[in-house]
């Protein structure tokens, strides 16, 4: 099992491994071809591998506005990585203090001080550092005096395009589900408590679990087909899910909605994994709900052939 950190007092033989920095949000095929090379030197040099992640992500951070941005939570993050058979994760507060870090600090007393970094897997648009003044040409410039190599993988690309955490975000907003699914290489998921709501889908006939989506990137607000998993168990149960303001009954906080097909019993307070497998529609506003109740019933139809 994965090694967790919370600073970078990491034990004395996690030190001296090939280091990958970055926020690493969705671990997409991008983050996967990188791991596969961190792989490869991990057995030439006989090294581990170790992760350096922030939280908050240092761009939420700057811009205390931006409120639904990530493709996955911290915990799925962990979940994700170690699946790519890395020995640890560094996930560290990203806070006032550590924000004024000089980029000549950060390679000398975290990188080579207390990681003994041997390899530093970095992007070439890598910042870091006071005023993001540190840059990749820096860390080269360093390597000698502080005995690590830095290795810049070449990004993937699919459709002439640079697969990334904000082209993703990118589709998931446009309602292009599939596209962002394929470069995750897995479904997008949501992860949340079931939280006790107004009771309006169970009055007109199909109740739902609520879920807040906190930080998450708001997808195409829409309904969508969805395969549910609760925690320690490994059954999916299929559903559908309508994700934003539910605009017929005049709501404005955004939520996470799921009707669940052959279930019966109590959700509360349960966590639940929530797999978005097709884009069915928009969220629209509906007349009554009479025609909101006609339209749920051709989405289930959709909804339930959804693979």
């Amino acid at each position: 099992m994965v090694r967790l950190y919370q600073n970078f007092d990491i034990k004395k033989n996690d030190k001296g491994s090939i280091i990958l920095i970055g926020n690493f949000d969705g671990v997409h095929l991008g983050h996967q071809k990188l791991f596969k090379q961190a792989q490869f030197y991990k057995k030439k040099y006989n090294l581990k591998i170790g992760v350096v992640n922030f939280n908050p992500m240092p761009k939420m951070f700057f811009n205390q506005s931006l409120k639904n941005f990530r493709l996955s939570s911290i915990s799925q993050k962990i979940n994700l990585l170690n699946n790519q058979s890395v020995d640890f994760i560094i996930t560290k507060k990203f806070d006032k203090v550590f924000s004024k870090t000089k980029s000549i600090n950060f390679i000398k007393n975290i990188l080579s001080q207390k990681l003994d970094a041997k390899f530093i897997f970095v992007s070439n648009n890598f910042r870091f550092g006071n005023k993001r003044e540190g840059d990749v040409k820096l860390l080269i410039e360093n390597e000698k005096k502080y005995n690590y190599k830095v290795v810049k993988p070449k990004p993937l690309t699919v459709n002439h395009k640079i697969v990334s955490s904000s082209l993703i975000r990118g589709f998931l907003e446009k309602g292009f589900l599939e596209k962002a699914n394929k470069l995750l290489n897995r479904k997008w998921s949501i992860e949340g408590v079931v939280q006790k709501g107004r009771q309006v889908g169970k009055k007109i006939g199909f109740p739902t679990c609520n879920i807040d989506i906190k930080d998450y990137i708001l997808a195409n607000p829409g309904v969508y087909a969805v395969k549910v998993l609760r925690k320690n168990n490994s059954r999916y149960i299929k559903g559908i899910a309508n994700l934003g303001y539910r605009p017929t009954f005049n709501q404005k906080k955004l939520l996470l909605e799921v009707h669940l097909f052959n279930f019966s019993g109590n959700l509360y307070n349960k966590y639940l994994s929530v797999e978005f497998l097709k884009f069915i529609r928009r969220e629209k506003k509906f007349k009554n709900v009479n025609q909101l109740r006609a339209q749920i019933k051709t989405d289930l139809s959709i909804a339930k052939k959804a693979k």
